[in-house]
């Protein structure tokens, strides 16, 4: 049965003087309390790049983004090629395609400024409810319900919540909109964030310095990592491929362009055949003296990958790229696969 936690206002009171007194300096967030409001163009780039990825391996990225596109209308006039290179090592590469039809969408349609309501927002494209809401809060303090992960484990341990997730999310969303308040909603939502973040961490969480400790009801069973329950994950599959490193007489690197649909769509990868279980019995792209210089391991959210690496000289219709140009730009899979050719450390980031 889920604890209801007494005092909605003393729980908004506590979290949000502690917030004031702690928030993280992000370089796409206002102070607490700050008399204007973030941009809701970088508060839309950033919540899009954080999704499944972390804070200290996003900033970065941002920074790059916004030195190099101020506005979402420099966004929607980038090249295609230029913004998916830019992205390269992010992951989730339908979310780069993504980035670019809602910033062509807000400079076409809405003349450059992004909608300032929860349900505009969430007809741009690829902007889908837990983006709407962040947005809408944090750059228009509008009282949107803004869950992520960090704001899903509070909830679930201030409630107390048995059901396990994913089934759970419902409930958690319900709950957490409990919380939601006409006063500064968007210093709320991410006041809730830090804490996940900070604080509530998913282990050893710091209860004894945690500003709504009191409330919470997980604590007061005295096995708050027990929440939120979790069902067991299946096991991740494991598939084999390989990756074809051709090099011409002047030593660049032979690159593809993936198709737009399915894993990596749209970025330049090298030649590749088939990730299966048996993925090992592939053909090259075309007849030469192909040798073998080992294999890397990569992880993706739903598969591990043992890529195997083979290298050749030769000619043909390829993207003809200098390794440094080629490094630079391939997602982090195939840049493991091309370092491991070339002979140097392999990249230990997963995508």
């Amino acid at each position: 049965m889920t604890a209801v936690p007494h005092d909605t206002a003393a729980i908004r009171a506590a979290l949000l003087a502690w917030y004031d007194a702690h928030a993280r300096t992000l370089p796409w967030r206002s102070p607490p309390g700050a008399p204007d409001r973030t941009d809701p163009y970088r508060v839309w780039l950033s919540e899009v790049m954080l999704q499944q990825t972390t804070v200290p391996h996003a900033a970065p990225y941002f920074e790059r983004f916004t030195a190099r596109w101020p506005t979402v209308g420099d966004l929607a006039g980038a090249e295609d090629s230029d913004l998916m290179a830019a992205w390269a090592g992010l992951g989730y590469y339908a979310r780069a395609r993504n980035l670019l039809a809602c910033a062509r969408a807000v400079a076409n349609d809405h003349g450059g400024v992004f909608p300032d309501t929860e349900a505009a927002l969430l007809a741009l494209p690829g902007v889908g409810a837990y983006t709407a809401a962040a947005v809408a809060a944090i750059a228009f303090d509008r009282p949107a319900n803004v869950v992520d992960g960090n704001v899903e484990r509070v909830v679930a341990r201030l409630f107390a919540v048995e059901t396990p997730v994913p089934a759970a999310r419902p409930e958690l969303k319900r709950l957490a909109a409990t919380l939601v308040a006409d006063d500064r909603p968007g210093d709320w939502a991410q006041a809730l964030m830090d804490l996940g973040s900070t604080t509530c961490r998913p282990k050893s969480p710091l209860c004894l310095t945690c500003p709504v400790s009191g409330f919470c009801a997980a604590r007061a069973t005295g096995e708050p990592e027990r929440y939120p329950v979790k069902t067991p994950k299946a096991a991740r599959p494991h598939r084999q491929g390989v990756a074809w490193v051709l090099r011409d007489d002047r030593g660049r690197i032979a690159l593809v362009r993936r198709p737009d649909k399915g894993l990596l769509g749209g970025m330049v990868g090298l030649p590749t055949g088939d990730w299966s279980s048996d993925g090992l019995d592939q053909s090259p792209p075309f007849a030469a003296d192909w040798t073998e210089a080992g294999a890397i391991d990569h992880v993706f959210t739903h598969f591990s990958l043992t890529l195997w690496v083979r290298m050749a000289t030769g000619q043909g219709d390829f993207l003809w790229t200098p390794p440094s140009d080629a490094l630079a730009a391939l997602p982090t899979v195939f840049r493991k696969a091309l370092e491991r050719a070339l002979g140097t450390s392999p990249v230990l980031a997963k995508s």
